[in-house]
């Protein structure tokens, strides 16, 4: 029984998400609607879109999982995460806008007059894209097993079939109609639970366990172990600061109207996020009360999906495990559409666009190439879901805002507001902070549960590559003026002008 309920949860939300795609489907004709839906996205919907796609499997289930397992450390998660959003809003919002770019190699290319630059900037986005679809992935597989009893490999293969048709239906017209859907699909399919489950706690007056002492660790930091001070601010760091380098996440902008359309846009978005992780705290709070232990093997991500069989009997049980189910599908399926319609973007403009564009001319080659593009984005990280250890969800994403935070919060940064920034130094910060993010991000897969100075320097890397990417990237540009482009004056004014100004 739960498992016919949960399974046809799961179901529903796939239908509900190719039906939308469907229909939106009539709505995209032009390039500019399957790149950034027309530029005529409100700040309404583009904010419940952001939403949809950046509360990913980390959010729903490995954030929970994370504060269940970890503590009060924990909450630095969702706090960063957050104030991404506000150093996007006081830093690019507006301009990224202005640019009028499509993806983020085209704003490089732009800003810098530089192949060379947007070339590194696409193989960033593609590397990034995958590196983020991977959690989601495993996500999915674990969630539709523990629900229903399906084999691990049918997750990612469900998740894989809906984002490729909700991407090459219609593009970014059509995944931002789905996303903003699934964003309220997630906070009622989350919240509902929840006030249930703490209602039913709070009638009978809780399991005898003291929540808050047994959130107490003794290890201190995030990333536990010694150096808790330094993790925790490193943390907080990328997480901040790569969220303004994630390509789902840029691309959006390019979506408004206008830039202040664009501002507008991250304002609401900070509300919804906010009321979405307040939601996952009760579930860890729930979780440290109704399972202070799992069994051996049993992933914290679980806790949130394992609740309602602690707290309720029988058929309520099944009802909320099925609408977490959902939601916890509609979260994979939101943020993998909008991961791969990044990748997808930058794979078809760089790859596959060049190649058609010799036989099928003008906007066809375009969207031939989108939807082929669209295949490859998602068909690669689902081929190597098996390669990668299965790490908590929130960890393994931290690792991609950890690239991020190294590399396109420099060149977003430095090219929004600084006028000096030349194509060399570029070239260098990236390289620099791709090479050392990488490294980082390997090793810290690969750990074996080390400690000292050394092994938190390598978890947490973000607070001492950052400042060092930055660094090269202003040293090297002000060692080579000649590569400063000609036209960088006249690209900063009109990113920075209002648009009311420039009509």
């Amino acid at each position: 029984m739960a498992a016919s309920l949960a399974g046809g949860a799961v179901l529903l939300v796939c239908l509900v998400t190719v039906a939308l795609s469907a229909f939106a489907l009539r709505l995209s004709r032009r390039t500019s609607d399957f790149y950034v839906a027309g530029r005529a996205v409100s700040p309404q919907r583009n904010a419940a879109a952001i939403g949809g796609e950046y509360l990913s499997a980390a959010s729903f289930l490995g954030v929970a999982g994370l504060i269940y397992d970890q503590g009060v450390d924990a909450l630095w998660y969702p706090i960063g995460y957050t104030v991404g959003y506000l150093v996007l809003l006081v830093l690019v919002a507006a301009p990224l806008r202005r640019s009028g770019a499509y993806t983020l190699p085209d704003f490089a290319e732009a800003r810098l007059e530089s192949r060379l630059v947007r070339h590194l900037c696409s193989v960033l986005v593609v590397f990034i894209g995958w590196l983020y679809l991977v959690p989601q992935l495993q996500g999915a597989g674990f969630t539709l097993r523990l629900v229903s009893g399906a084999p691990l490999w049918l997750g990612p293969v469900v998740v894989v079939v809906v984002v490729v048709l909700s991407v090459a239906a219609g593009g970014m017209r059509s995944i931002t109609l789905v996303q903003a859907v699934q964003y309220w699909i997630k906070l009622t399919a989350l919240a509902v639970p929840a006030g249930i489950l703490l209602a039913v706690w709070w009638g009978s007056q809780g399991p005898g366990l003291d929540v808050a002492q047994s959130w107490v660790l003794p290890g201190g930091g995030p990333a536990g172990g010694g150096h808790g001070l330094y993790r925790t601010l490193s943390l907080v760091l990328a997480l901040s600061l790569g969220t303004m380098g994630l390509p789902h996440v840029v691309v959006r902008y390019y979506t408004n109207p206008d830039g202040t359309a664009a501002r507008r846009t991250t304002v609401r978005v900070l509300v919804l996020l906010g009321l979405f992780y307040v939601v996952t705290v009760v579930y860890a709070l729930l979780g440290r009360a109704y399972l202070p232990s799992l069994a051996a093997g049993e992933r914290a991500d679980t806790v949130v999906l394992r609740l309602p069989a602690e707290v309720l009997p029988g058929v309520g049980a099944e009802l909320l495990l099925a609408a977490l189910a959902g939601g916890a599908f509609a979260a994979f399926l939101s943020t993998s559409s909008g991961l791969a319609l990044a990748v997808t973007g930058v794979l078809n403009q760089d790859v596959v666009r060049p190649v058609l564009a010799r036989t099928v001319p003008g906007d066809s080659s375009e969207v031939a190439g989108f939807r082929i593009a669209a295949v490859v984005a998602v068909l690669v990280p689902v081929a190597g879901v098996g390669f990668f250890p299965e790490v908590p969800l929130a960890a393994f994403v931290t690792l991609a805002f950890v690239i991020a935070a190294s590399t396109f919060f420099p060149l977003l940064a430095l090219g929004v507001w600084w006028p000096r920034l030349s194509v060399q130094g570029a070239a260098a910060g990236l390289v620099t902070g791709t090479v050392l993010a990488t490294a980082a991000v390997a090793s810290t897969v690969l750990a074996d549960g080390s400690d000292g100075w050394a092994a938190a320097l390598l978890a947490q890397p973000a607070a001492w590559i950052v400042p060092l990417v930055c660094a090269v990237m202003v040293g090297v540009s002000l060692r080579t003026p000649t590569g400063i482009p000609r036209g960088a004056a006249r690209t900063l004014v009109r990113l920075h002008t209002p648009e009311d100004l420039t009509a």
